[in-house]
């Protein structure tokens, strides 16, 4: 699964990023060191000519749920069995975003617990996470937006940690995720198995997982100390 991720980049480096005009929303991001689920994550969606930047609950609440509290148990959605799963189906045909990231946390078990470790590229570069949202409306008539992460099975450098892993897009393969006109359907089988195959582990030669402190074992730790290293003096 993933459960935690960080994005300590600044707001000027992701509007760049992902080429969104910096006037075309206000600020709202500062470096985060330890998101959780439940919490407002950053994400990118395409309005069908441009990349647009906001944020959404971390938690899927599919639009026809009773209520909201489905979201908890929604913060990840295995690529596997998109299709098979009601709340995941037509997120996955017509609501897929971008959920940036520089890093996320797994824990590995040994004989003294559990050891976290912060995931990312080898080259400590900004990522993206496969997500996909869906919009519920309140009792009271308010919109609430929010997302999953897509997980996939892991690669060599992740088998030792856990079982599943985010997954990561290439950067030439963000547009065709987030490619509105590109409907993935059963009355579209091209487009369809065009975005499957993106969902698949990352390259492990081109990742790296470091050991780091317990302080990021509670989501209201959310300091550098969380990223840092045990393995530096």
């Amino acid at each position: 699964m993933c459960g935690r991720f960080t994005l300590t980049v600044t707001w000027e480096e992701l509007m760049t990023r992902y080429l969104i005009d910096p006037e075309s929303v206000s600020p709202f991001h500062i470096p985060r060191y330890n998101i959780a689920p439940t919490q407002m994550v950053t994400a990118i969606i395409n309005d069908g000519s441009t990349n647009r930047i906001g944020q959404l609950q971390w938690g899927l609440v599919p639009s026809w749920a009773k209520d909201s509290s489905t979201g908890a148990k929604m913060i990840n959605a295995r690529s596997e069995t998109l299709e098979e799963k009601p709340a995941y189906r037509m997120p996955f045909y017509r609501k897929r975003c971008l959920i940036p990231a520089d890093g996320f946390y797994e824990w590995q078990k040994n004989e003294n617990g559990k050891q976290p470790f912060r995931i990312g590229l080898r080259s400590g570069d900004l990522f993206s996470m496969a997500g996909l949202y869906d919009i519920w409306i309140t009792p009271s008539g308010e919109k609430l937006s929010t997302c999953t992460v897509i997980t996939t099975e892991p690669n060599t450098l992740m088998v030792p940690i856990h079982n599943r892993m985010p997954v990561i897009l290439r950067p030439e393969d963000e547009a065709l995720w987030l490619e509105r006109t590109t409907a993935a359907s059963e009355r579209n089988p091209s487009n369809l198995q065009s975005l499957k195959e993106l969902l698949k582990p990352y390259p492990a030669q081109d990742m790296q997982a470091v050991p780091v402190s317990t302080t990021v074992n509670s989501v209201k730790n959310d300091t550098e100390d969380c990223i840092r290293s045990i393995t530096r003096s």
